[in-house]
């Protein structure tokens, strides 16, 4: 596969001018963190000393802080100092740019302008060119991989990047920030914590997207993150995908499909991706997601923010029940809050 080229250069990252930009994009939300106050304290000389030790390639990535969350399932963030996450941002807003442009168009994880919801609609997009109008069966193969930021290939990851990356003081910036954390082995995981993780990881998977578009030549292909599926009219041709994807994964990126999660349904019967049951013509909550989110309502009815997400988050699919619940909720919470006794009409 040929590549085109970065452009930019070590001092783009480096300049005490985007050390700035990205400390103003790094402290949105965070002002009331204690460490946060504390580096902003003494902004300029902090920022002064971590240009001057990248200037002289003195850096030293710092240690992380582990930490774990459930939302839904188990995850394991690591989280990295003030000083670091900045620089994270630095690199991260400098190349963002750069390789976004090289990511297929049906890519949708930790990108501008693309995000869960746009997947969804493009599943319903995909599935009525399929079904040539729901006149004919739609197939979906779905796919996950198995502990997927634990299992990346720091060398391989490097060696993509490598690919891309002239600037050899940018690649020894990368290797510092992706070899200063293991999972489950030596040269093995990126953290959860990350800003530029979210990136990495992309440009991963970029190699496999890349594989199913120009090798596979599969046209119905959807990726979020480590969760993607495809669609086609034959059942037999979706099943022959799975070898060929299983390979691809394990020679070229060393990560491996999760059997328990490795489905091949129509899409009539209801596939389940992204926190939805998609049907032909219509998609429902997952119930799974519908207590979480229902728990969650109940736990933090005042959170303004988080309903409106929530409702914004429903009127994607057939989510009217379930927002008509929450605005129950809410108009009950504010009776309480006005000390009103709420009248119960006669059975």
């Amino acid at each position: 596969m040929s590549r085109i080229v970065c452009i930019h250069t070590y001092d783009d990252i480096i300049s005490v001018e985007n050390l700035l930009l990205a400390w103003r994009e790094f402290k949105r939300g965070k002002t009331q963190k204690i460490d946060v106050q504390e580096f902003e304290a003494r902004l300029m000389e902090n920022i002064l000393l971590l240009h001057r030790n990248l200037a002289q390639k003195v850096y030293v990535h710092g240690w992380y802080e582990a930490f774990t969350i459930s939302d839904p399932k188990r995850r394991d963030i690591h989280k990295a100092s003030v000083r670091d996450r900045l620089l994270h941002h630095a690199i991260y807003r400098i190349l963002y740019p750069f390789f976004d442009k090289t990511f297929i168009a049906d890519s949708y994880s930790c990108r501008n302008n693309k995000g869960t919801h746009k997947a969804i609609k493009r599943i319903e997009t995909f599935g009525r060119k399929v079904s040539k109008n729901y006149t004919r069966t739609c197939w979906v193969l779905k796919c996950d991989i198995k502990k997927f930021f634990a299992s990346i290939n720091q060398h391989i990851l490097l060696a993509i990047l490598q690919g891309y990356i002239k600037d050899e003081s940018i690649v020894w910036l990368l290797e510092g920030v992706v070899l200063s954390f293991e999972s489950t082995g030596k040269g093995k995981g990126l953290p959860l914590g990350n800003l530029t993780s979210r990136l990495l990881v992309n440009i991963y998977m970029n190699e496999f997207d890349q594989f199913v578009k120009h090798k596979l030549k599969a046209k119905y292909y959807i990726r979020y993150a480590d969760d993607f599926v495809f669609l086609h009219q034959d059942k037999k041709y979706l099943d022959g995908l799975i070898p060929q994807v299983a390979e691809f994964l394990d020679t070229r990126l060393k990560l491996m499909l999760h059997p328990d999660k490795l489905f091949l349904k129509t899409l009539a019967s209801g596939v389940d991706f992204l926190g939805w049951v998609h049907f032909s013509k219509h998609r429902v909550l997952r119930t799974a997601t519908k207590r979480r989110m229902s728990s969650k309502v109940n736990r933090n009815i005042e959170n303004k923010a988080m309903v409106a997400s929530y409702k914004g988050m429903l009127s994607h699919g057939n989510g009217y029940k379930l927002i008509k619940e929450i605005e129950t909720k809410i108009q009950a919470y504010a009776l309480r809050g006005r000390g009103e006794a709420q009248i119960v009409a006669p059975q």
